[in-house]
């Protein structure tokens, strides 16, 4: 039986939200996920290994994605295979071969005792406030905001993208409802400009969807904006220990390095998508 508790850090905090309005099993020889309310949401529908699969497994692993999680999600079409691994391991040749693209995720995490003292102060004319998303106004300006933030060089369809991310903030609305966390965002007057999502299970904390506008990238608004929230979660929220996932290779996780975060794990995503999504919806 694979447990939960095997997993890695990265995987056990994506499980808060798939705990929250979908449905988690522990089998033989994986961890089940499944979002019935959501059947095209990827990494809402898969399977968790706590290891590497190799080439020669993935037969194997098709039909039990198909037998678990496909006859479900046949509107869908995607195959989506998520596994830990603690250091290197074969390449997944095969299965790239098949269609499947392969991403890392470095997990990062941060506990009260380790935050910088030094408090990033935001310019003239910015103010950060935690937001309702409750309220049309807020939902609406993280709503486009997200949307306004990805372009055709990130390959999403911008019709579907926009109809995947207003389902990802009703279930963080109903989340913030059950008092499971907020989201937070920096304004410049009336422009929210940089936003993300703080979840909870017990003390330990999860970030969502960090992101900034790309008219006000580089400017130090995503440093300010993960400080004011890091102090938020300590302090009112009454965290123990915040984390991060980040692609490994992007810019930003230099930031989350520079305000304390330390890498604590990487964790592996194979996904083979239908041919209508240019991207995956994650």
């Amino acid at each position: 039986m694979v447990l939960i508790d095997q997993l890695s850090l990265g995987w056990q905090t994506d499980l808060i939200f798939a705990r929250f309005d979908g449905q988690i099993s522990e089998r033989d020889d994986c961890v089940l996920v499944r979002t019935p309310g959501n059947p095209r949401f990827y990494w809402g529908n898969c399977l968790i290994l706590p290891q590497p699969p190799d080439d020669a497994g993935l037969a194997y692993w098709l039909g039990r994605f198909d037998e678990e999680v496909g006859r479900f999600t046949a509107e869908s079409g995607h195959v989506a295979i998520g596994y830990d691994a603690s250091g290197p391991h074969q390449p997944l040749r095969a299965w790239a071969a098949a269609g499947f693209e392969i991403h890392a995720s470095e997990c990062l995490a941060l506990n009260s005792a380790q935050q910088l003292v030094e408090r990033k102060s935001l310019a003239v004319g910015f103010n950060f406030r935690a937001m309702d998303l409750t309220q049309a106004g807020d939902f609406v300006a993280v709503l486009n905001l997200q949307c306004d933030s990805v372009g055709p060089q990130d390959g999403f369809e911008p019709s579907g993208y926009r109809i995947f991310r207003e389902q990802q903030l009703r279930r963080y609305r109903a989340m913030q409802l059950a008092g499971l966390g907020h989201w937070f965002g920096i304004y410049r007057g009336r422009q929210l400009v940089a936003d993300c999502g703080l979840f909870r299970q017990g003390d330990l904390g999860r970030f969502q969807h960090v992101g900034t506008h790309p008219e006000w990238r580089r400017r130090g608004l995503c440093t300010v904006l993960i400080d004011h929230v890091l102090s938020y979660g300590f302090q009112r929220m009454k965290l123990a220990t915040l984390v991060m996932c980040a692609d490994p290779h992007d810019v930003a996780i230099d930031i989350y390095r520079s305000l304390g975060f330390a890498s604590v794990s990487r964790a592996f995503a194979a996904q083979r998508r239908p041919a209508r999504d240019v991207r995956p919806l994650r």
